[in-house]
């Protein structure tokens, strides 16, 4: 088949390297424009278009998704389909082009968790499983008909990033089983309708989310930190400094009578917080301006001390 693939960070290049090595024709990658970064601020590629340059793929890198030009070039490659991971929200006017239609890929088990951020919030709400979804677009976001469904533990050590690692190689493989009963089928595959009285969001995440509330329970707060960790990450402020929170325990005893939301209960080689019915201990954390570091590092380094508040 003629496939053109939509993509941009790193979660989409295993499903775009999948469908290289397959005997489908992948006609055009589409990801977003070449953005500033780092101090220099020099124009960077996205995960996507590195990936499609090194394997001499063409890219496509509109500013706009409607417009006329653009919308012109996908209907001249004449696609049999349009896949889509991790990329933008697709107009109608592209979506419908393909002889096949265009589909998604979404890391959850839909209808749970619709929106842009589906694994922090599977683990910030202590999920235990998710998954990933293909579906076929419709106009309204991550609500189309259901392809093909794979389900993923949550394991209890697992972070934001563990769990998006898992899940980008589970989508790549759902992704090719998607493609070829499509083929197989000639377009005509089984599908399934979203119950929307089972929908969850799944919302963007800003920075003012990020904050951890100490006055949650250490489970909640637990999962807060693991589902933020390593990017955004939580955080909450000592003294008026930020520091970002990445790796915690709730598998804790020590101290659990003593329960001051924040209070920092430390000793030579751990650091516990107060939750509102038990303490956490802190594991891995970064004092503005300065590097990532352990507990027993942070503790040594006299960047805190035992019974001050955290806010």
């Amino acid at each position: 088949m003629n496939i053109i693939f939509m993509g941009t960070p790193d979660f989409a290049v295993p499903s775009l390297q999948i469908l290289l090595t397959s005997h489908h024709k992948i006609s055009a990658v589409v990801t977003t424009p070449d953005k500033p970064k780092g101090r220099g601020l020099k124009l960077a590629h996205s995960a996507v278009k590195e990936f499609a340059l090194q394997n001499n793929l063409r890219v496509l890198q509109p500013d706009k998704l409607k417009d006329e030009n653009f919308i012109n070039e996908i209907r001249d490659l004449q696609p049999d389909l349009i896949i889509i991971v991790a990329f933008r929200i697709l107009p109608k006017e592209i979506f419908t082009i393909p002889k096949f239609g265009s589909f998604n890929l979404h890391a959850s088990l839909l209808p749970k968790y619709r929106g842009a951020a589906p694994i922090n919030w599977a683990i910030i709400n202590g999920e235990k499983e998710t998954g990933v979804t293909t579906f076929f677009l419709k106009e309204r976001v991550d609500t189309g008909n259901i392809i093909m469904q794979t389900p993923c533990d949550i394991a209890e050590d697992d972070n934001a990033g563990t769990l998006h690692d898992k899940l980008s190689h589970i989508g790549a493989g759902t992704v090719m089983s998607t493609v070829n009963l499509i083929e197989m089928t000639n377009g005509n595959v089984p599908i399934t309708e979203q119950d929307n009285t089972l929908a969850s969001p799944a919302p963007k995440i800003f920075k003012d989310d990020c904050r951890i509330d100490w006055n949650k329970p250490a489970e909640q707060v637990h999962n807060f930190i693991r589902g933020l960790s390593p990017y955004p990450a939580a955080y909450t402020f000592h003294n008026g400094k930020q520091i970002k929170i990445f790796k915690s325990s709730n598998d804790v005893s020590v101290n659990s009578q003593i329960i001051s939301p924040g209070l920092v209960l430390c000793g030579k080689t751990h650091l516990f917080v107060s939750c509102s019915d038990n303490n956490i201990e802190i594991l891995e954390l970064q004092l503005e301006g300065k590097k990532r570091v352990s507990a027993k590092d942070f503790i040594n380094g006299k960047l805190i001390s035992d019974r001050e508040t955290l806010k």
